[in-house]
């Protein structure tokens, strides 16, 4: 890719069209999701636990700053971690900032209520204005210290420094985010009562992350018992007091990252793009998009070593619901945004709590290429719109997601500048590194 990154305090980085078809193999680093759950996990567990591929990005390197800071040692290698469990108690007694991260601030709340020392958690600007009180009353019913620092409802928190929780049965419903449901049930064999959770809605708000929790459990050795309904939604789960022992798990390339690449063939005629090590069928929540690129008219294949898309003539627009994996429908709206017709995109409640309001902000930028756009609190419609051919200039809003988002659009659409690129680093920092093959790889 002819890209370019000024040197100015307000970066921008140029995107180049792809001027040929390409056939390229990419290996995203560690999911995301995945890394997150087995440091809590391995936080929790006896003795010395060893993560194979774990992501190194901004999330997951703020999180096992933070573990290291109540007292986990964590020791990584290029392609590996150990993380030595402190058994049932923490030593706690620091403050953290956590960032722009979702996933770890909560899963950090949970975990330092077992802290002998308070800890006190942080974040950016963003992350004070995104959800917490859901969850730190759920914390408290199962006998968690934890109080406000400064604002009700808001970052930063106390936690720990108190009794032991015991645990015991809890009711939630339609939550702002399910990561602390997921953070609880990780916590929960170390609790004296287990955790006993019902679900008093009819469904739990991104139950696809939960059932990614509850894969993690069960790879870790962890039991639990799950009852569901007729439809298969979860609801009740019991996990009860458990000894953690330490594990070893390898870690999947991140489905959320490999569908701007799964995007971006889609889009060319005749390219080619394969995700190395991802299987076609994994418990990654975003993997499961994939069949809303084939449905726009993208062939799919998958092998031993992974899963791939070759884009096609025609790309059609198509009505869908991505309550399963809403990250993944940003890319999808791009596809969209150059395909024949209109494409609408359901089940996005969860996306306006996100590193930015990611609804808004894609109907904001999809406008300024011409698009018409219509949005709901749960979905946004796309009318693509091919007259309009201005250059413009992106702004992700510090939403790694949103800048990979146009960066696809970037390789057909010309004109198309990301500004702040750096923020990729949350999740992906050699983004921009690899996205260049898509342009300067041969067929």
């Amino acid at each position: 890719m002819n890209a370019s990154i000024s040197s100015a305090s307000a970066e921008i980085i140029a995107v180049s069209q792809a001027s040929r078809p390409f056939n390229v193999t990419i290996e995203p680093p560690g999911s995301k999701s995945e890394t997150n759950r087995y440091l809590m996990l391995g936080a929790l567990s006896n003795g010395i636990s060893k993560l194979d591929s774990p992501l190194h990005a901004a999330d997951t390197d703020l999180f096992m700053d933070a573990l290291r800071s109540i007292g986990v040692p964590i020791e990584c290698a290029e392609s590996s971690a150990n993380i030595h469990g402190c058994n049932s108690r923490f030593a706690g007694g620091s403050t953290v900032n956590l960032g722009d991260g979702g996933t770890p601030t909560r899963f950090m709340m949970a975990i330092a209520t077992l802290a002998r020392k308070p800890v006190v958690i942080d974040g950016s600007a963003r992350m004070r204005e995104r959800p917490i009180s859901e969850g730190v009353e759920l914390l408290r019913a199962l006998g968690c210290k934890i109080e406000y620092a400064e604002e009700e409802g808001r970052l930063p928190v106390r936690v720990g420094g108190g009794r032991m929780p015991r645990g015991g049965k809890i009711e939630v419903g339609r939550t702002a985010s399910s990561q602390f449901i997921s953070a609880i049930l990780m916590l929960a064999p170390r609790l004296e009562k287990g955790v006993d959770l019902f679900v008093n809605s009819e469904l739990l708000t991104s139950p696809s992350y939960v059932e990614l929790t509850l894969y993690a459990l069960k790879k870790w050795g962890i039991p639990f018992d799950v009852l569901r309904n007729e439809s298969g939604q979860i609801t009740r789960v019991t996990v009860p007091h458990f000894d953690l022992s330490s594990c070893a798990v390898a870690i999947e390339p991140d489905a959320s990252s490999a569908v701007y690449f799964l995007g971006a063939a889609s889009i060319v005629r005749d390219a080619r793009v394969t995700i190395q090590g991802l299987p076609r069928l994994s418990r990654q929540p975003d993997a499961a998009c994939l069949p809303a690129f084939v449905s726009m008219g993208a062939h799919e294949w998958s092998g031993p070593n992974g899963m791939g898309i070759e884009g096609t003539a025609t790309l059609n627009g198509i009505d869908v619901d991505a309550s399963r994996w809403p990250d993944g429908a940003l890319c999808v709206a791009a596809v969209g945004a150059l395909a024949k017709g209109r494409t609408r995109i359901r089940g996005l409640e969860t996306l306006k709590v996100k590193e930015s309001n990611r609804v808004q902000v894609l109907a904001e930028e999809l406008t300024k290429m011409g698009c018409r756009v219509e949005t709901t609190p749960s979905s946004i419609t796309i009318d693509p719109d091919f007259t309009t051919a201005r250059p413009i200039l992106i702004d992700p809003r510090g939403d790694h997601r949103i800048a990979m988002t146009f960066a696809v659009l970037g390789l057909s659409r010309p004109g198309i500048s990301i500004g702040d690129p750096r923020c990729v680093s949350k999740s992906y920092p050699n983004f921009w590194r690899d996205f260049a093959l898509l342009t300067d790889s041969p067929r």
